[in-house]
């Protein structure tokens, strides 16, 4: 069983993040995803940058550790696009994580990752908001820092197309997306 956060997209804590907790804990595993945006929920993609804005990356990120405080040093840390950069900005005071999950997004891989460590990122092919050149730059430096990198694309999928609230919803890719997702926290 391994113990998982899950740190929310731009749009803020929703159902999307509520059903993956249940899924996950369905699955075996311990898994909770804080509210970063102390209550706010966005309506439109434009809304959730206004509150991200509003509410200021260095106030999203202490509440990410407030939300760590008393897991386990092992907890896997991962998020939905915007929230795949806040489990980044955590990664580097968390050297005994168990594994990094990276949903909808890049983020910035810690200088101090473990050798093997396992991650595991999930995109669409095109992404928006994650050019091909800058998915390449990141399968370089995964490989070259030596963690365990498996990065997953799925054609045709829209941003946030696990999310069945979204016009980029896209079933099968969604259900794919799950099916490695437990298998990766299963083998931990």
């Amino acid at each position: 069983m391994a113990t998982v956060v899950l740190f929310h997209s731009v749009y803020g804590l929703r159902p999307l993040e509520l059903d993956a907790v249940e899924r996950l804990q369905a699955a075996g595993h311990k898994a909770s995803a804080p509210d970063l945006y102390d209550g706010w929920v966005a309506s439109s993609i434009d809304e959730g940058f206004e509150l991200k804005d509003e509410t200021g990356w260095p106030t999203i990120c202490e509440r990410a550790e407030w939300a760590m405080a008393g897991l386990p040093p092992s907890t896997v840390l991962g998020g939905f696009s915007m929230g795949a950069a806040v489990a980044a900005s955590l990664w580097p005071k968390r050297p005994q994580t168990a594994g990094v999950l990276f949903l909808h997004s890049i983020a910035q891989i810690s200088e101090n990752a473990r050798k093997g460590l396992p991650v595991q990122v999930h995109l669409a092919d095109p992404d928006p908001f994650e050019p091909a050149e800058d998915v390449a730059r990141w399968r370089s430096l995964a490989e070259r820092s030596q963690i365990a990198a498996d990065l997953f694309t799925y054609p045709g999928a829209g941003h946030l197309y696990t999310d069945p609230s979204l016009p980029d919803y896209d079933a099968k890719a969604a259900d794919l997306t799950w099916s490695r997702v437990i298998g990766f926290l299963d083998r931990l």
